[in-house]
């Protein structure tokens, strides 16, 4: 109101109501209105001031110019407030627990002596329509769809390998598979409308097709019960930036996962964890998991790497509901904290690690096991994908 009271006042008496108000959006009647009850006298209404002049003209603008930056810098404010806003709604929905929707346990026993453990593989980060064009990455890796889905192929391949040999120490029940995010690639990026190979819905139905298989092919080699946490990563999401609270409505991930839990929902060794919340938990006979996707963690580029943010994270979480170990994605890079792991990817070194500096790793995805005698994790070891 004050902004506008003295772009008035400055043309008071060089424009007609009319003029006044069209400049300061506003009708003739609330102009006159104003300037009564500023003290301003009625403006006479003649020949000489029916236009401004050319030097009225640019008085004017100069106003209306100073009030232009005024606006501008009044919504950089606001933006500043809400990012904030934004950031503490991220620690607020990250607190937040959803009862059985985002929880499973496994049964654990410790007689006898043959040792009994759960075993852990984590699926994220494949990114299944980007293009990596090998000339773009000095020949350190290729990517397409095709290459996608033989790595995928390759890591429940492989997953079952592992069960076999690991089985043979240790009498292992049961799969916890973490479907951990970023299986689309979408289109969060710009570049994604002209890099992928393939448009979103038609990417998401590819993955689940392929998804589907290898969840079938670990039911028939294996005698294992499956559980499945899953979770939607930042790229699936269809809104340009993070709605903190209604991130799980907003994702193909999300759908995709429904559709998966839909198909395999007469089969008794198959449980789908499909949380609203950013976090899932499982227990392992005590030892507490804590999976998500990663992305409300901040590498912010800092010396150290990934450690300090991720354990920064880890304390606060913590004070809601302790878990023993996280396991995430998001960063592409396998790595052990010690209270947390963290997961490669299927996609492996490309133009955007380049370009952030990240660390250099080939594709390969996480596989452990939780022991229930020693109630930790023993066995860690990569799934290599090429």
């Amino acid at each position: 109101m004050k902004d506008r009271l003295e772009v008035i006042k400055s043309l008071w008496g060089k424009a007609t109501y009319k003029e006044i108000g069209k400049i300061t959006k506003q009708s003739e009647d609330a102009v006159r209105k104003m300037g009564r009850k500023a003290g301003l006298p009625p403006i006479k209404i003649n020949k000489q001031n029916k236009k401004l002049s050319p030097e009225q003209e640019v008085q004017r603008d100069v106003v209306l110019q100073n009030l232009g930056k005024e606006t501008k810098q009044t919504k950089k404010k606001y933006e500043v407030v809400a990012d904030k806003l934004a950031d503490a709604e991220a620690m607020i929905e990250a607190f937040k627990c959803v009862g059985s929707s985002n929880r499973s346990t496994i049964q654990t026993t410790t007689s006898g002596k043959v040792n009994e453990a759960t075993a852990v593989a984590v699926l994220s980060d494949v990114h299944f329509a980007e293009t990596v064009i090998s000339a773009n990455v000095n020949g350190k890796n290729e990517y397409n769809p095709k290459i996608a889905q033989e790595r995928l192929e390759k890591f429940f391949v492989s997953l079952v390998k592992l069960i076999n040999i690991f089985g043979k120490e240790s009498k292992i029940h049961t799969l916890i598979l973490a479907i951990l995010g970023d299986l689309v690639n979408g289109q969060l990026r710009e570049e994604a409308m002209e890099n992928n190979s393939m448009r979103p819905m038609d990417e998401m139905l590819a993955v689940k097709d392929i998804v589907s298989s290898g969840i079938r092919y670990l039911l028939e080699n294996t005698t294992l019960d499956i559980k499945i946490h899953c979770h939607s990563g930042n790229h699936a999401r269809v809104t340009k930036r993070v709605h903190y609270s209604t991130e799980s409505g907003n994702s193909l991930e999300y759908v995709l996962y429904h559709i998966l839990a839909k198909e395999f929902q007469g089969e008794e060794r198959v449980e789908f964890i499909i949380p609203t919340s950013y976090h899932s938990f499982t227990d392992v006979g005590g030892v507490t998991i804590r999976f998500h996707h990663g992305h409300y963690m901040k590498y912010m580029g800092g010396v150290g790497g990934i450690y300090i943010s991720v354990n920064k994270a880890i304390a606060q979480w913590n004070k809601a509901e302790t878990a023993d170990v996280d396991v995430f994605g998001h960063f592409h890079q396998i790595r052990n904290g010690g209270n947390f792991l963290c997961n490669g990817s299927v996609i492996g070194w490309n133009e955007f690690a380049n370009s952030i500096k990240a660390d250099f790793e080939k594709p390969k995805q996480l596989f452990f096991l939780v022991d229930h005698k020693r109630r930790e994790v023993t066995v860690n070891t990569p799934i290599f994908l090429t």
